[in-house]
């Protein structure tokens, strides 16, 4: 899923390892989230958001992804 994790981590100066550190898990599931091979629960998606100032919705584009979504489903039905 697409997100803006990498880029808002990188404008706080932050490396992986202390964003890893700050939501309480492993510098891998840092960078599993930022090259989009991996979707995070809620609650560390919320908790990512709520460290940058952000919304989980603007952190992981969240319209963005559901109308690229509803694209591969629309001539389905």
């Amino acid at each position: 899923m697409k997100n803006r994790v990498k880029e808002l981590r990188m404008a706080a100066g932050m490396t992986q390892q202390q964003l890893a550190d700050l939501v309480r898990v492993s510098s891998r599931t840092i960078i599993s989230l930022e090259r989009e091979q991996y979707n995070p629960s809620l609650l560390l998606a919320y908790r990512i958001a709520e460290i940058f100032g952000t919304s989980v919705e603007e952190l992981y584009c969240l319209k963005e992804n559901k109308e690229k979504e509803d694209e591969k489903y629309e001539g389905l039905c």
